[in-house]
This record gives structure tokens, sequence and C-alpha cells, in this order.
């Protein structure tokens, strides 16, 4: 039978209805760090293996390097925000997307400016030494000067 091809995969659905999940939350909480930290804690319960110490190290380091930022979830993804609320850089389990890795990404508003061109993502397979000292490098220059 031919795939439908209009309208939302049930996958784009679900992002959707995390996201407006997302949104009421944070319209209730306000600018709440004990409600990010608990939406973000649970985005990582859910997790496991890999994705899970992952983004154990994520929040540990972008907590210890950028505390400015505010912890919340993008679309059911563990993420810190600016003090306007917008997405700095998030974490995407490789489940998320049936992927073989997981991603550390950067939103716009990261200070990674380098010439013309930069990376704004990092595949990631394992949690090492090496991955935590390399990405709070990166969370210092993402917040430098904001």
């Amino acid at each position: 039978m031919a795939e439908k091809t209009e309208g939302l995969s049930e996958f784009e659905r679900e992002a959707v209805k995390d996201r407006a999940k997302e949104l009421r939350a944070e319209a209730k909480a306000g600018k709440n760090r004990a409600a990010g930290e608990k939406a973000i804690r649970d985005a990582i319960e859910e997790m496991s293996g890999t994705d899970r110490e992952i983004a154990e190290g994520f929040y540990k380091v972008v907590n210890a390097v950028a505390p400015q930022l505010m912890p919340k979830t993008y679309y059911g993804m563990p993420a810190f925000a600016n003090g306007d609320g917008k997405v700095v850089m998030f974490m995407q389990p490789a489940i998320k997307f049936k992927a073989r890795y997981a991603t550390l990404g950067f939103d716009d508003r990261a200070n990674l400016d380098d010439g013309d061109m930069w990376p704004t993502s990092f595949a990631v397979v394992a949690w090492t030494p090496a991955v935590e000292q390399r990405y709070s490098e990166l969370v210092a220059s993402a917040v430098a000067g904001a």
C-alpha cells in the first residue's frame, strides 16, 4: 500500500504534541528554574543506555559552565535557554530519530561564530572525559558575551 505523503507523519504529530505540552507548562511555570529542572530531569529519566549517559553529561556540564541558562525541554529533548526563554543548546537522543548517534546542538543564539562557517551540532557516541572537556569549552564559548 502506498504511504500517505500529505500532512504530518505520526512522529511529527507526536513532536507537535510534545512542543504544545511544553509551551503550556512553560506558560504556567514562567521562568521557574525548579519547573525547568523537573522537566529536564524527567526527560533524562525516560532515556536509557548511552543516550542517558550523554544526557547526564550534557546536563552536568551546562549547569556547571553556564548556570545562568534555564533548563527546559525542547520537543521533549533536554535543553537550556537564555533569559528570553530562547533555546541556546540541546541534546537530541539517538533513539528520537532512530539515529546511530546522539547529537549535542547549538541554536543561533550560541556564540560559536568562527568566520564564514562553523559547526552547530556534534555527533556523540559515548560520553568520555575528552568529550566532556571539549563540550565544556563549547558551552563556555556559546555563552561568552551573552
